[in-house]
């Protein structure tokens, strides 16, 4: 008989939110947020228009217990605010290294969220990552910003199909060694 651990994913604290894991009740805001095309076409796997039961698809795949890729909603109604304010994730790859994707609704643009969250998720480091890679769109430099304040270095350029775009992307990619 095999055995496998099976990952506990916690939430994470962090000064204005949590970061916790999806729950299906989180459908019609990340849905709402992701159909927006700002939201769609900063990132490399949400497509737009947003068709009918990619948001779902995504809860679920969060929700498994074989999940490579860990999800956390960022949710500030402890503090009085929006129960989503975006999505931060970590996709594990080999050798304990796994790649950090964001995104925050646009009502939240340019409040500091996106570099609480990344620096929360850091700082926490739930999968036991030595290494955290992240790659960003060359034309929204505040997300590059983002991760050099949340202690990334700058690894070089690259390129990055968008779905939402239909096309090829030119990118920066990071790195940010914790151990």
């Amino acid at each position: 008989m095999k055995q496998e651990t099976i990952m506990v994913q916690a939430a994470i604290d962090a000064q204005r939110m949590i970061l916790r894991p999806l729950r299906t009740s989180d459908l019609g805001l990340v849905g709402m947020y992701a159909a927006d095309r700002r939201v769609a076409e900063m990132t490399t796997t949400i497509p737009h228009p947003l068709p009918p039961g990619v948001i779902e698809a995504l809860i679920v795949r969060a929700q498994a217990a074989d999940r490579r890729e860990f999800v956390w909603a960022m949710d500030a109604t402890a503090f009085g605010g929006s129960e989503v304010l975006g999505l931060i994730s970590l996709e594990q790859m080999d050798r304990d290294q796994s790649e950090v994707g964001y995104w925050v609704a646009p009502a939240f643009w340019n409040t500091g969220i996106a570099s609480e969250a990344v620096r929360a998720l850091i700082e926490a480091n739930p999968l036991g990552n030595k290494t955290i890679f992240a790659s960003v769109f060359q034309d929204n430099p505040g997300s590059a910003r983002v991760l050099t304040n949340a202690g990334f270095d700058y690894l070089g350029d690259a390129e990055a199909f968008c779905i939402a775009r239909n096309a090829t992307v030119a990118t920066w990619t990071y790195l940010n060694r914790l151990a």
